[in-house]
């Protein structure tokens, strides 16, 4: 399947603790390992049925060991550089990043050696201000906050 018939979706977490502040991630494994400015994404993931706040919900968990509950608001889905379009709903939570974990996936590395590693699928999670956010996050990506932030002033 190409990546420009590839659809995902996730979540957009949010707090205002005192300011607006979004929950990002940090993609794991060796390539993203000494990325950080435009390397973060929302927690998100391939779309397998036709439900994509479901999909969010699972992928989120997946990704963040963190359970995502309560009013969902969905964002204008956008198209990544890549092609894959990617669904966002925004959700107000304060979550306790300490219980962080995520899934892990396996790759050859390093490339041709013939040995396989396991690597988290996200190495971390951050809420971060909106001006670090927009830093942050992969370019793709930055409507969904740009959104969210007219939605709160509604």
């Amino acid at each position: 399947m190409s990546r420009r018939s590839e659809v995902s979706a996730g979540i957009l977490a949010f707090r205002r603790k005192p300011r607006l502040e979004v929950l990002l991630a940090h993609p794991g494994g060796p390539y993203w390992r000494n990325k950080d400015e435009g390397a973060w994404s929302i927690p998100k993931g391939n779309v397998e049925s036709g439900d994509l706040l479901a999909c969010a919900k699972r992928e989120f968990n997946e990704e963040t060991g963190l359970v995502a509950a309560g009013q969902f608001v969905a964002l204008s889905p956008v198209r990544q550089k890549s092609g894959k379009v990617v669904h966002a709903f925004a959700l107000e939570a304060d979550f306790d990043l300490v219980a962080f974990s995520s899934n892990k996936f396996e790759m050859e590395w390093p490339p041709h050696s013939g040995k396989h590693q396991s690597f988290p699928e996200v190495d971390r999670i951050a809420y971060f201000t909106l001006a670090t956010a927009r830093r942050k996050i992969l370019p793709g990506q930055r409507p969904f906050i740009e959104e969210l932030v007219v939605q709160l002033k509604t």
